[in-house]
Protein backbone atom coordinates (compact mmCIF):
# COMPACT_ATOMS: atom_id res chain seq x y z
CA UNK A 1 0.00 0.00 0.00
CA UNK A 2 2.36 2.36 0.69
CA UNK A 3 4.04 2.23 -3.07
CA UNK A 4 0.89 2.93 -4.32
CA UNK A 5 0.05 5.95 -2.01
CA UNK A 6 3.98 7.33 -3.07
CA UNK A 7 3.01 6.32 -6.68
CA UNK A 8 0.05 8.59 -6.78
CA UNK A 9 1.45 11.71 -5.50
CA UNK A 10 4.99 11.04 -7.43
CA UNK A 11 3.07 10.52 -10.70
CA UNK A 12 0.02 12.97 -9.80
CA UNK A 13 2.84 15.85 -9.73
CA UNK A 14 4.28 14.74 -12.78
CA UNK A 15 1.20 15.47 -14.92
CA UNK A 16 -0.42 18.03 -13.12
CA UNK A 17 2.77 20.50 -12.57
CA UNK A 18 4.37 18.85 -15.54
CA UNK A 19 1.98 20.67 -17.90
CA UNK A 20 2.37 24.51 -16.00
CA UNK A 21 6.07 23.95 -16.11
CA UNK A 22 6.04 22.92 -20.14
CA UNK A 23 3.91 26.74 -20.36
CA UNK A 24 6.90 28.36 -18.45
CA UNK A 25 9.13 26.67 -21.16
CA UNK A 26 7.65 28.08 -24.28
CA UNK A 27 6.51 31.26 -22.64
CA UNK A 28 8.67 32.99 -25.12
CA UNK A 29 7.22 30.80 -27.74
CA UNK A 30 3.67 31.62 -26.96
CA UNK A 31 3.88 35.34 -25.67
CA UNK A 32 5.69 37.15 -27.98
CA UNK A 33 5.00 40.79 -26.50
CA UNK A 34 3.80 41.48 -22.77
CA UNK A 35 0.24 41.16 -22.95
CA UNK A 36 0.40 37.84 -24.59
CA UNK A 37 2.96 36.93 -22.37
CA UNK A 38 0.67 37.62 -19.47
CA UNK A 39 -2.36 36.26 -20.71
CA UNK A 40 -0.65 32.70 -21.30
CA UNK A 41 0.40 32.89 -17.48
CA UNK A 42 -3.45 33.10 -17.36
CA UNK A 43 -3.78 29.54 -18.37
CA UNK A 44 -1.57 27.99 -15.65
CA UNK A 45 -2.50 31.00 -13.07
CA UNK A 46 -4.92 29.00 -11.09
CA UNK A 47 -3.45 25.50 -11.34
CA UNK A 48 0.48 25.86 -9.94
CA UNK A 49 0.37 26.44 -6.42
CA UNK A 50 -2.47 23.40 -6.05
CA UNK A 51 -0.29 21.14 -8.80
CA UNK A 52 2.78 21.74 -5.83
CA UNK A 53 1.16 20.50 -3.21
CA UNK A 54 1.71 17.33 -5.18
CA UNK A 55 5.38 17.58 -5.15
CA UNK A 56 5.16 18.20 -1.01
CA UNK A 57 2.78 15.28 -0.12
CA UNK A 58 5.48 13.22 -2.27
CA UNK A 59 8.31 15.06 -0.55
CA UNK A 60 6.05 14.27 2.82
CA UNK A 61 4.88 10.42 1.85
CA UNK A 62 8.71 9.70 0.84
CA UNK A 63 10.17 10.95 4.21
CA UNK A 64 7.63 9.36 5.87
CA UNK A 65 7.23 5.99 4.30
CA UNK A 66 10.34 5.45 2.87
CA UNK A 67 13.33 7.49 5.07
CA UNK A 68 16.17 5.00 3.51
CA UNK A 69 15.36 5.37 -0.18
CA UNK A 70 14.72 9.87 0.47
CA UNK A 71 18.49 9.45 2.08
CA UNK A 72 19.81 7.72 -0.83
CA UNK A 73 18.14 10.20 -3.54
CA UNK A 74 19.09 13.12 -1.57
CA UNK A 75 22.56 12.46 -0.76
CA UNK A 76 23.16 10.79 -3.73
CA UNK A 77 21.53 13.56 -5.86
CA UNK A 78 22.50 16.46 -3.75
CA UNK A 79 23.22 19.03 -6.66
CA UNK A 80 20.32 17.80 -9.09
CA UNK A 81 17.83 18.28 -5.74
CA UNK A 82 19.38 21.73 -5.53
CA UNK A 83 18.88 23.22 -8.59
CA UNK A 84 15.42 21.99 -8.33
CA UNK A 85 14.63 23.94 -5.51
CA UNK A 86 16.31 27.07 -6.85
CA UNK A 87 14.38 26.58 -9.38
CA UNK A 88 11.25 26.11 -7.84
CA UNK A 89 11.89 29.29 -6.22
CA UNK A 90 12.91 31.30 -9.05
CA UNK A 91 9.95 30.28 -11.29
CA UNK A 92 7.60 30.90 -8.63
CA UNK A 93 8.98 34.35 -7.74
CA UNK A 94 8.62 35.08 -11.87
CA UNK A 95 4.79 34.42 -11.32
CA UNK A 96 4.26 36.76 -8.12
CA UNK A 97 6.55 39.33 -8.72
CA UNK A 98 5.98 39.93 -12.77
CA UNK A 99 2.82 41.90 -12.42
CA UNK A 100 3.68 43.56 -9.32
CA UNK A 101 4.93 46.67 -11.18
CA UNK A 102 4.18 47.99 -14.81
CA UNK A 103 7.78 48.53 -16.01
CA UNK A 104 8.44 46.73 -19.16
CA UNK A 105 12.32 45.65 -17.71
CA UNK A 106 11.08 44.87 -15.05
CA UNK A 107 8.34 42.17 -16.31
CA UNK A 108 11.08 41.22 -19.14
CA UNK A 109 13.62 40.01 -16.32
CA UNK A 110 10.98 37.97 -14.67
CA UNK A 111 9.56 36.82 -17.51
CA UNK A 112 13.30 35.11 -18.21
CA UNK A 113 13.28 34.19 -14.66
CA UNK A 114 9.72 32.16 -15.10
CA UNK A 115 11.73 30.76 -18.51
CA UNK A 116 14.99 29.56 -17.05
CA UNK A 117 13.22 28.31 -13.34
CA UNK A 118 10.77 26.36 -15.89
CA UNK A 119 13.77 24.71 -17.79
CA UNK A 120 15.49 23.73 -14.84
CA UNK A 121 12.51 21.93 -13.16
CA UNK A 122 12.69 20.64 -16.51
CA UNK A 123 15.80 19.73 -16.58
CA UNK A 124 16.16 19.06 -12.95
CA UNK A 125 13.46 16.28 -12.94
CA UNK A 126 14.94 15.14 -16.35
CA UNK A 127 18.33 14.18 -14.51
CA UNK A 128 16.85 12.80 -11.07
CA UNK A 129 14.56 10.46 -13.48
CA UNK A 130 17.02 9.39 -16.28
CA UNK A 131 19.93 8.96 -13.66
CA UNK A 132 17.57 6.16 -12.02
CA UNK A 133 16.86 5.04 -15.58
CA UNK A 134 19.67 4.82 -17.36
CA UNK A 135 22.68 5.50 -14.92
CA UNK A 136 25.28 7.79 -15.76
CA UNK A 137 26.23 6.82 -19.53
CA UNK A 138 26.82 9.40 -22.25
CA UNK A 139 23.14 8.72 -23.57
CA UNK A 140 22.13 10.49 -19.77
CA UNK A 141 22.20 13.70 -21.83
CA UNK A 142 20.13 12.49 -24.75
CA UNK A 143 17.63 11.25 -22.01
CA UNK A 144 17.34 14.50 -20.18
CA UNK A 145 16.42 16.56 -23.33
CA UNK A 146 14.15 14.08 -24.38
CA UNK A 147 12.25 14.18 -20.81
CA UNK A 148 12.79 18.43 -21.14
CA UNK A 149 10.73 18.19 -24.32
CA UNK A 150 8.03 16.07 -22.95
CA UNK A 151 7.61 18.68 -20.83
CA UNK A 152 7.53 21.15 -23.31
CA UNK A 153 4.97 19.39 -25.22
CA UNK A 154 2.99 18.59 -22.67
CA UNK A 155 2.69 22.29 -21.15
CA UNK A 156 2.03 23.18 -25.15
CA UNK A 157 -1.04 20.99 -25.19
CA UNK A 158 -2.37 22.05 -21.94
CA UNK A 159 -1.91 26.09 -23.26
CA UNK A 160 -4.04 25.08 -26.19
CA UNK A 161 -6.73 23.49 -24.13
CA UNK A 162 -6.75 26.66 -21.97
CA UNK A 163 -5.88 30.28 -24.60
CA UNK A 164 -7.84 30.92 -27.44
CA UNK A 165 -6.97 32.82 -31.00
CA UNK A 166 -3.39 33.30 -32.19
CA UNK A 167 -1.68 32.15 -28.56
CA UNK A 168 -4.37 28.76 -28.89
CA UNK A 169 -3.21 27.87 -32.53
CA UNK A 170 0.13 28.55 -31.83
CA UNK A 171 0.11 26.40 -28.69
CA UNK A 172 -1.45 23.76 -30.87
CA UNK A 173 1.45 23.38 -33.04
CA UNK A 174 1.84 19.93 -32.66
CA UNK A 175 -1.29 18.89 -31.69
CA UNK A 176 -2.62 19.09 -35.26
CA UNK A 177 -5.61 22.07 -34.97
CA UNK A 178 -7.76 20.71 -32.33
CA UNK A 179 -6.34 17.77 -31.69
CA UNK A 180 -4.83 19.30 -28.05
CA UNK A 181 -6.94 16.82 -26.08
CA UNK A 182 -5.67 14.04 -27.08
CA UNK A 183 -2.11 15.33 -27.27
CA UNK A 184 -2.47 15.87 -23.55
CA UNK A 185 -3.64 12.61 -22.84
CA UNK A 186 -0.27 11.35 -24.69
CA UNK A 187 1.49 13.26 -22.98
CA UNK A 188 0.36 12.74 -19.68
CA UNK A 189 0.69 9.10 -20.51
CA UNK A 190 4.35 9.32 -21.10
CA UNK A 191 5.43 11.30 -18.32
CA UNK A 192 3.11 8.41 -16.36
CA UNK A 193 5.43 5.87 -18.20
CA UNK A 194 8.31 7.37 -17.16
CA UNK A 195 7.77 8.00 -13.32
CA UNK A 196 6.57 4.17 -13.50
CA UNK A 197 9.84 3.18 -15.22
CA UNK A 198 12.01 5.11 -12.83
CA UNK A 199 9.57 3.75 -9.92
CA UNK A 200 10.74 0.58 -10.93
CA UNK A 201 13.93 0.72 -10.56
CA UNK A 202 13.66 2.39 -6.84
CA UNK A 203 14.92 0.22 -3.67
CA UNK A 204 10.75 0.70 -2.24
CA UNK A 205 11.48 -0.50 1.17
CA UNK A 206 8.59 1.06 3.36
CA UNK A 207 9.92 2.18 6.66
CA UNK A 208 8.05 1.51 9.98
CA UNK A 209 6.07 4.13 10.06
CA UNK A 210 3.33 2.20 7.38
CA UNK A 211 0.21 1.17 9.98
CA UNK A 212 0.45 4.24 11.15
CA UNK A 213 0.61 6.94 8.37
CA UNK A 214 -0.94 5.29 5.65
CA UNK A 215 -4.74 5.66 7.17
CA UNK A 216 -4.32 9.01 7.75
CA UNK A 217 -3.07 9.71 4.11
CA UNK A 218 -5.48 7.52 2.80
CA UNK A 219 -8.24 9.86 4.73
CA UNK A 220 -6.48 12.78 2.92
CA UNK A 221 -6.03 11.95 -0.22
CA UNK A 222 -10.25 12.32 -1.25
CA UNK A 223 -9.83 15.45 0.17
CA UNK A 224 -7.08 16.93 -1.81
CA UNK A 225 -8.68 15.02 -5.07
CA UNK A 226 -11.85 17.19 -4.67
CA UNK A 227 -10.44 20.52 -4.14
CA UNK A 228 -8.17 19.74 -7.05
CA UNK A 229 -11.53 18.88 -9.03
CA UNK A 230 -13.14 21.70 -7.94
CA UNK A 231 -10.48 24.11 -9.23
CA UNK A 232 -10.24 22.38 -12.43
CA UNK A 233 -14.21 22.31 -12.70
CA UNK A 234 -14.18 26.37 -11.55
CA UNK A 235 -11.40 27.08 -14.38
CA UNK A 236 -13.04 25.08 -16.94
CA UNK A 237 -13.65 27.29 -19.27
CA UNK A 238 -10.45 29.49 -21.39
CA UNK A 239 -8.86 32.19 -20.53
CA UNK A 240 -10.22 35.36 -21.62
CA UNK A 241 -7.91 37.63 -19.92
CA UNK A 242 -4.61 38.40 -17.87
CA UNK A 243 -5.14 36.90 -13.90
CA UNK A 244 -4.19 38.66 -11.03
CA UNK A 245 -0.61 37.59 -11.63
Amino acid sequence: MEIFVLAFFALGYLVLAGADIGVGMVLPYLGRTAAERREVIAAIAPFFLGNEVWLVATAGVLAGLFPELEGELLSGNYTVVVALVLSWVVRDMGLWLRGRLPGPRWQTFWDGAIVAGSWGLALGWGVLLCHVLVGMPPALVVAVLVVAALFATHGLAFAALRLRGTLRERAAVLSGGAGEGRTYLLTAAALTAVGVLAGLRLPLEPGTSGPVLVPVILTLIPLLVAAQGWVWWTFRHRVTGPSYL
